[in-house]
């Protein structure tokens, strides 16, 4: 087997693991705030609980990237595995919001095992597959999103959510130790120097217009799906029944965006390999956001359920081709520091998008966070379409 190949089903497996353990929890912790004894401002809890960890990764993420351009993606990947198990292990022992939220923020500054297993494979494939890649590594943290939440749900039913946590840290540390003995790093040369550090780095942005076009529309489109996430548990409950049966029912509703990504996004990746990555971002931008809107009108659990693995079978072409947008327009000396970057405008899309949500939904209500993601997704869609020139240019320092 060639070894981009190699890798690339090496960190599959990787991610599909750490994905759903982190689906297995993060869904779920509004629920888990309940659990812990929180009664009140259950939706602010449940914002800055998204939020910080999202802020944190958004400061971090710049520095790691730089960390993987000079020492390599390999051991940023296995150092943010190991700092994961450590986390779930000690959130399956919290006993207040407080220390829920310390933990958090650790989370968001110390890991980054998916987006390194990304700019590893963005760096280590070949340019006509670079597509298809990408895409097959978006099917692995959609199916770890599907097995996640059904195996935490059940988790959490049969014991606890503490049961799941810990759970979850001991599934990371089995796809941390696959990386760390199986994957094998290829094409690498270690930046040297100052510019090694990050020095530099903004000045090589600012002369990319493309790439920073690409960071504007990573940062509104996380900031748009953002919004929904931490009030989506308390929607499924509000339509579908007790909080006793919320988890597994909410992990059963959480599971039909990722099959809908696993059926479909290999072929969004094919499509972009030939008709390209910004084509293939409208699509997904346009059906996400009509998606969204067409889930207001549905009030039960059935036809919910049905509206959102339409809205997963489109919207799973975005974020794949946003990261091929990003191997694009980068240099492979500066793709460490590009995903990075990447990350922190997603991170901080996914600090703000929870916190104007839970902000709309405890104003108004949760219907009305249905209506305000899709208009920001037809915002993104409308700036995607006004920057295609300078989104899908190839970058002047190629």
């Amino acid at each position: 087997m060639e070894p981009w190949k190699r890798n690339l089903w090496l960190l599959w497996v990787g991610c599909f693991v750490t994905s759903a353990s982190f689906s297995m929890v993060i869904p779920f912790l509004p629920l888990f705030l309940l659990h812990i004894g929180v009664q009140e401002n259950i939706e602010m809890w449940s914002g800055l609980l998204f939020s910080s960890a999202f802020l944190a990764g958004a400061i971090s993420s710049p520095f790691w990237g730089a960390m993987g351009d000079k020492y390599g993606r390999k051991p940023m990947i296995v150092r943010a595995g190991f700092v994961l198990c450590a986390i779930y292990l000690l959130t399956s022992i919290v006993t207040n919001p407080y220390q829920l939220l310390a933990l958090r923020v650790l989370q968001g500054l110390l890991s980054g095992f998916i987006p390194g297993s990304i700019a590893l494979v963005g760096t280590n494939t070949p340019e006509d597959k670079v597509g298809y890649a990408l895409s097959m590594m978006s099917t692995s943290t959609a199916t770890g999103s599907i097995m996640g939440p059904l195996l935490g749900g059940v988790i959490a039913n049969m014991f606890d959510n503490r049961v799941a946590f810990a759970s979850a840290g001991v599934f990371v540390l089995m796809s941390t130790m696959l990386v760390l003995f199986w994957v094998k790093e290829e094409k690498f040369v270690p930046r040297k120097g100052r510019a090694a550090a990050g020095t530099g780095t903004l000045s090589m942005i600012a002369r990319n217009k493309p790439f920073l076009a690409v960071l504007g529309l990573s940062l509104l489109t996380n900031l748009s799906v953002m919004t929904i996430e931490p009030v989506l548990p308390l929607y499924i409950v509000e339509i579908g029944g007790s909080v006793k049966d919320a988890s597994l029912l909410a992990g059963v509703i959480f599971s039909l965006v990722g099959i809908a990504s696993i059926i479909f996004a290999p072929r969004w990746g094919k499509f972009a390999d030939k008709a390209g990555f910004h084509k293939v971002l409208i699509i997904g931008l346009l059906f996400g956001a009509l998606g969204n809107l067409a889930q207001i009108p549905f009030h039960n659990i059935w036809g919910f359920s049905i509206v959102r693995f339409v809205y997963g079978a489109f919207f799973c072409a975005v974020f794949p081709a946003l990261n091929g947008l990003v191997v694009r327009t980068t240099p492979g000396e500066f793709r460490g520091r590009a995903f990075g970057l990447n990350q922190t405008a997603n991170q901080i899309g996914g600090m703000l998008g929870p916190l104007i949500g839970g902000y709309v939904s405890g104003i108004f209500s949760i219907h009305s966070v249905f209506w305000l993601t899709g208009l920001l997704l037809l915002c993104a869609l409308g700036i995607a379409y006004l920057t295609k020139d300078a989104a899908s240019a190839p970058s002047p320092s190629k």
